[in-house]
């Protein structure tokens, strides 16, 4: 399929606007990762810990800030879940005590328990084994051997009624009637009240792991960079690698710095996005030289730059399809996928367009430009061999 029939675009003469505007952004991601905001790192790589609690009603961040505040946890960062009644509360090292992240979990929820029942415990924050030792101590079933037994089932119950039936939180205690025995239900409205939230899930990351992760992280980016370069050293010629890995690295030196400049930190899944947009962009950059290689074979009066434009023209159909449809998508995961996907989907969103026109007017120009210096070095020759 081609959108385009035979188009004839001087894209080379627009070379230094997109040059321009590529030094701009890039100097000002550079800039804001040095003075500004630096690389906001997530939970991911600072270490700390990520609790997700969901609310009866709609939460009120301002107010949940305020208990956490009330409570020493202060600076904590609050993220609501779009469509829902979650939030994400993030808490790093510098909040919480390095020797023990777990204690994170317990003291949000203290902070939250704003109202808790005297001497009760809350029923949405128990674990099963919790509250299976609770009812084994109480017994309230008057059971004998078979005590460990029933009161491990009832728990388990409890909770998957509570986490699965009911979404992680429960209006009253009443709401596992149906599923307990009378004496246990009597003993629950004694002992247990049902707090407004639930907490969900907990991730925990030690300062050592997440030290782990910041190396391996720029690790796996370096060495795909070194892989691009060395097969497009064999499949073409080192300068058409090192051209190619310029132009990659300018995409992520520009998705980096915009994530500086938004302030949306960096997590182990924008990470993956980023991989991902490397081996995108590489791919639509391969595109092209692959053409550049054939018409070089085809077009042998022509000189090296017109060859690289006529080249570009006759991929322009596949690279509007292809990135157009793909930013399409990555848009509307963007727009509809909620905070939880929301920096992974931006950094897809800001990879793409970047990609894409780095591949034209980055990687394309600096071939031309560096055919054109050894040309002129080798007295005039035409600069188009390749393998």
């Amino acid at each position: 399929m081609e959108l385009f029939r035979n188009p004839n675009i001087d894209f080379l003469s627009k070379k230094w606007f997109f040059i321009g505007l590529s030094l701009v952004l890039s100097t000002a991601g550079v800039f804001s990762i040095l003075f500004w905001h630096h690389i906001p790192l997530g939970v991911d790589f600072r270490g700390g810990t990520v609790v997700d609690v969901k609310f009866t009603q709609k939460p009120n961040n301002e107010a949940i800030r305020s208990d956490l505040d009330r409570a020493g946890l202060k600076g904590a960062t609050i993220q609501g879940v779009t469509g829902t009644n979650e939030v994400l509360i993030r808490l790093d090292i510098r909040q919480i005590s390095e020797k023990d992240l777990a204690r994170g979990k317990d003291e949000i929820i203290r902070a939250l328990q704003t109202d808790a029942a005297p001497g009760k415990q809350d029923l949405n924050n128990i674990g099963q084994a919790s509250l299976r030792d609770y009812l084994l101590q109480r017994d309230p079933l008057y059971l004998g051997t078979d005590a460990p037994q029933q009161y491990s089932k009832i728990a388990r119950d409890i909770v998957d009624h509570r986490d699965q039936d009911m979404g992680g939180v429960l209006n009253s205690v009443n709401d596992v009637a149906s599923i307990v025995p009378g004496p246990v239900l009597e003993l629950l409205r004694q002992e247990f009240f049902t707090s407004s939230f639930g907490v969900r899930n907990v991730d925990i990351v030690g300062p050592q792991v997440g030290a782990q992760l910041r190396r391996r992280a720029l690790l796996a980016t370096l060495y795909s960079l070194a892989g691009m370069l060395i097969y497009l050293w064999y499949r073409f010629e080192l300068i058409y690698g090192v051209a190619a890995v310029i132009a990659v690295f300018h995409d992520t030196i520009i998705t980096v710095g915009a994530f500086s400049l938004l302030n949306t930190e960096i997590s182990l899944t924008v990470i993956a996005a980023l991989l991902t947009l490397i081996g995108y962009s590489m791919n639509d950059t391969i595109v092209v030289f692959d053409r550049v290689r054939e018409n070089i074979k085809l077009l042998r009066k022509e000189s090296f730059g017109e060859i690289v434009n006529k080249s570009i023209n006759q991929t322009l159909s596949r690279t509007v399809l292809t990135s157009g449809l793909t930013f399409l998508t990555v848009l509307a995961l963007f727009l509809f996928g909620g905070e939880v996907l929301h920096a992974f989907s931006l950094a897809l969103v800001i990879g793409i367009i970047i990609g894409t026109y780095s591949s034209i007017f980055v990687a394309a120009p600096l071939l031309v430009s560096y055919q054109g210096w050894r040309a002129r070095r080798a007295g005039g020759g035409s600069g188009r061999r390749s393998k």
